[in-house]
């Protein structure tokens, strides 16, 4: 799992990073390229990922609550396997650290033996960055001698050597093993073998396609990107709270930071996968390559995670499965995963007939995963699921491997959601604690349309109120795949949500969560048939004026 990686990778199509490993992975892979996570920050995404709950469901939104004490006790992915029989093992950052994990990352009930964390981390945020005054700082934009880094190296190269090492430990006769090895980077601080940055001369760099702020865009939907402006190199340029932009100079050298860490992660990727083919566990290992969310690279005004916009909530999904996404191997016909040196191959060509294009989630994987592997997957949650400890709110993508892919299904919907303290940023808008959640944004993706209404919530009770709406937005994905104009606030979507609303009113949803989701999809379909009817009503007026 790589942490705040959105699908900048060349198998996605992306035309800049370069990633030859994670290329080649998903080209014996099955790829789905509309996966979106159910919230864009890392704990709560995590959580909700590997217990295959969303958000309202562990009640975690900020970092500061342990599901199994303040929502339920939920079995997780690497528990499930666990209670089956394998050895679970976690390396990195896999479970968000701190509170939300217990501080333990959940041991003992989802790993066999305690996680392992790489000693250098506790440098990441530390004055190591050499700036160019000669001095140290705590910098975004790091790239480093990593001979000159403290103890010699960097977090995701331990973890790296570590997952290796279990690897190469395997023996004959032992339990089958989950192993999952959860990279720091592309997460800020940029703190990368400097080596990376020359993949991406500045000079060839480009900005973001839409850099401003959108007009129509509400207030309570702007992510003002705190974390970034802490750092001591952005602190610097003196860029005016919320809405102040970053100097042109500056944007092309974070995106130019953010693909050279992208590349850097890779060849972590390649190492891990030369490790898997070389020990010969290639031909009966699943391998799930994946992000907890995306990443702002200036889209919008907007820098980080923290949003309900594509680029917040589209992440990798790349699904490995011997036998079934590739052919098995024989003997004499070389390596199926080997290492890709970035710098004297920087391309690999993505040929691949298994690619997914309809909308999924991340809270599919863990049915899916579970089901790939021959356990049994968690049967759907009932209506509420607090007290259930195993079920999905996800689907079972299994029939998507074994029966292709022939038409777009405009029902399905990936529901992300994000908190917000207050109608305009505040130095709290990006990670609000629970306390001061006061707004919450539930957004739908389908294949043709993002919606997203932003509505009152109170924190002591998670409640929402769907009388209360703070703001719209409404995206027309075929002619507005960069969610730059924002339709909502017409004068018949302002009449439709009224009607909606009312009928809310008097006739609110059974519980939050699913009733809520059902609410939402019907008010998408409400506002997308008027717009239909609209379309419809002036083409047959243009036609009776010609004719």
């Amino acid at each position: 799992m790589a942490d705040d990686l959105r699908p900048s990778l060349g198998c996605y199509g992306d035309p800049v990073v370069k990633s030859p490993n994670i290329d080649q992975l998903a080209s014996k892979s099955q790829v789905f390229l509309n996966a979106f996570a159910q919230q864009a920050v890392c704990g709560p995404s995590r959580t909700s990922m590997l217990t295959s709950r969303r958000p309202d469901t562990t009640r975690l939104y900020d970092f500061n609550s342990y599901w199994r004490s303040h929502a339920g006790n939920y079995t997780t992915l690497p528990e499930h396997f666990k209670n089956m029989g394998y050895t679970t093992m976690s390396v990195g950052k896999i479970f968000h650290p701190g509170i939300a994990s217990n501080h333990t990352d959940d041991y003992p009930y989802s790993w066999s033996i305690p996680a392992y964390h790489p000693l250098s981390f506790k440098y990441e945020k530390e004055k190591v960055c050499k700036g160019g005054d000669g001095k140290l700082h705590s910098n975004l934009l790091c790239g480093v001698n990593v001979t000159q880094q403290p103890s010699g190296t960097l977090p995701d190269l331990e973890s790296t050597e570590e997952a290796a090492r279990l690897l190469r430990a395997r023996r004959d006769g032992d339990p089958p093993f989950f192993l999952a090895v959860g990279f720091h980077k592309p997460h800020i601080p940029f703190r990368i073998p400097q080596e990376y940055l020359s993949l991406y001369p500045v000079e060839e760099m480009r900005l973001a396609p839409d850099p401003d702020v959108p007009k129509g865009l509400p207030t309570v939907a702007y992510n003002p990107w705190m974390d970034i402006r802490k750092r001591d190199d952005v602190q610097s340029l003196n860029t005016s709270f919320p809405y102040g932009p970053i100097p042109k100079d500056f944007q092309l050298r974070i995106r130019q930071h953010y693909f050279a860490a992208v590349s850097y992660m890779d060849s972590l990727v390649g190492k891990l996968m030369s490790t898997l083919d070389q020990t010969g566990l290639a031909a009966s290992t699943m391998v799930v390559f994946t992000s907890d969310h995306g990443w702002s690279l200036g889209e919008h005004g907007e820098w980080a995670k923290y949003s309900n916009f594509n680029v917040a909530t589209r992440v990798p999904l790349i699904i490995y499965v011997p036998g079934l996404t590739a052919a098995p191997d024989w003997p004499g016909q070389g390596h199926t995963l080997p290492f890709i040196d970035v710098f004297s191959q920087p391309r690999q060509s993505f040929q691949n007939e298994r690619v997914v294009h309809n909308v999924v989630e991340l809270v599919d994987m863990f049915p899916t995963v579970s089901y790939l592997a021959g356990l049994r997957a968690p049967e759907p949650c009932e209506d509420p699921s607090f007290k259930v400890e195993l079920c999905t709110e996800g689907n079972n993508l299994f029939y998507t491997f074994i029966k292709r892919e022939k038409k777009v299904k405009e029902e399905a919907i990936a529901f992300s959601q994000y908190p917000r303290p207050a109608d305009t940023p505040q130095v709290n808008s990006d990670l609000p604690d629970l306390k001061d959640i006061r707004v919450m944004g539930y957004s739908l993706r389908t294949w043709d349309y993002r919606y997203t209404l932003w509505l009152g919530f109170d924190p002591s009770t998670y409640q929402v109120n769907v009388s209360e709406v703070h703001g719209g937005e409404l995206y027309m994905m075929e002619t507005d795949p960069g969610e730059d104009h924002n339709v909502f606030n017409s004068t018949q979507h302002n009449a439709l949500l009224r009607k909606i609303t009312h009928l809310h009113h008097h006739h609110p949803p059974p519980v939050r969560g699913l009733g809520l989701r059902k609410s939402l999809e019907l008010q998408l379909l409400y506002l997308t048939a008027a717009m239909k009817r609209s379309a419809a009503k002036e083409r047959m007026e243009r036609t009776e004026r010609k004719g």
